[in-house]
């Protein structure tokens, strides 16, 4: 069994409130989603993120090729971190640590994620190509957008 982990981590020049405000409301992840994969909610955005709600999602992350995805949010602290972990979807394993750390003028951002390809060695060879790429597209997408609706963090920030 291969298990992957993607890892990334961003500066944001906003609170820690406004940051888990965004952060933590499940209707926010289309926004930070690539148009193209057409990400929507099904079901589970009506109330505030808690341990244990389910979050239903169609989506086309790879070849405009259809599919849903379920997860529950299984572990958080209120603006420290919550964890999400696929129940239903495209992968074998998918398990998402999302924590939140105050800095110097602002918020870093870091994103944990252990998965696994389902197909075994057919998965696997497919993975360089297709699977990391798309998920190195919708992390660099998000990262960018982010920027775009909070500000790019920088040390001049901070001196101010």
């Amino acid at each position: 069994m291969k298990l992957y982990t993607l890892h990334n981590k961003q500066n944001l020049p906003i609170t820690l409130d406004k940051a888990w405000d965004f952060i933590s409301n499940p209707k926010n992840l289309t926004v930070i989603t690539p148009t193209e994969m057409r990400f929507t909610t099904i079901s589970g955005d009506e109330k505030a993120m808690f341990p244990g709600q389910i979050i239903h999602y169609s989506l086309k992350p790879i070849l405009g090729i259809p599919m849903q995805w379920v997860t529950e949010i299984t572990n958080m602290k209120h603006k420290e971190h919550f964890v999400d972990e696929q129940r239903f979807g495209p992968y074998a394993f998918w398990h998402h640590k999302h924590f939140l750390r105050e800095i110097p003028g602002g918020v870093e951002m870091e994103d944990i994620i252990h998965y696994k390809i389902p197909m075994g060695i057919l998965g696997q060879m497919v993975h360089p190509f297709l699977v990391k790429p798309n998920l190195d597209k919708i992390f660099a997408y998000r990262q960018k957008k982010l920027i775009e609706l909070f500000g790019e963090y920088s040390l001049k920030q901070v001196n101010k």
